[in-house]
């Protein structure tokens, strides 16, 4: 069973995004990926899972998925959508088994790719918000530190409600 854990935000992520998205982009090519830090690792100042996600916008999922092995030569798992249909989810886990990096790509133009991007821009862009929601992790993270499941059910209302907001910022920014 995953454990939720939160810590700190740790500015050594933008670097290992920065290289982890750099043997992706040398793998598959940068004319066939772009890449995007996403996640709470790429909010400034708040608690996040060690985990670096980032976010693949691609032309075309069928030509992604041809390219499999490639991902798979850099340790990563191909997980398929995994529940979300249009994406492709990959999974790097370290010697430990710790999970470290996740990729998340969708197709160009997709409203996933937009609020995603919109979400991060929001919570850089507005501290306040930014710090509910790291505190709002950080209970949670304490209170279910044994579900993840839990732990993502309440993070799930702050999410859409602030998503909200986030995709009419982002329209108008």
């Amino acid at each position: 069973m995953r454990t939720v854990t939160v810590v700190p935000h740790n500015p050594e992520w933008r670097a290992e995004y920065d290289a982890e998205s750099h043997r992706i982009l040398q793998a598959l090519g940068p004319e066939s990926i772009t890449i995007h830090h996403i996640g709470s690792t790429s909010v400034s100042g708040i608690y996040a899972k060690p985990i670096v996600d980032m976010l693949g916008i691609v032309e075309d999922l069928a030509s992604l998925d041809t390219r499999a092995n490639e991902m798979e030569q850099l340790g990563y798992e191909v997980m398929g959508e995994f529940g979300i249909p249009g994406r492709r989810y990959f999974r790097l886990n370290d010697e430990e088994g710790i999970r470290r990096f996740q990729l998340h790509v969708f197709v160009t133009g997709s409203d996933d790719v937009t609020r995603h991007l919109a979400f991060r821009d929001f919570l850089n862009a507005h501290p306040t918000v930014a710090r509910e929601y790291s505190e709002l992790k950080r209970q949670l993270a304490k209170r279910h530190s044994a579900s993840i499941t839990d732990y993502m059910d309440g993070k799930d209302g702050f999410i859409k409600d602030t998503q909200m907001k986030a995709l009419r910022w982002y329209g108008a920014n």
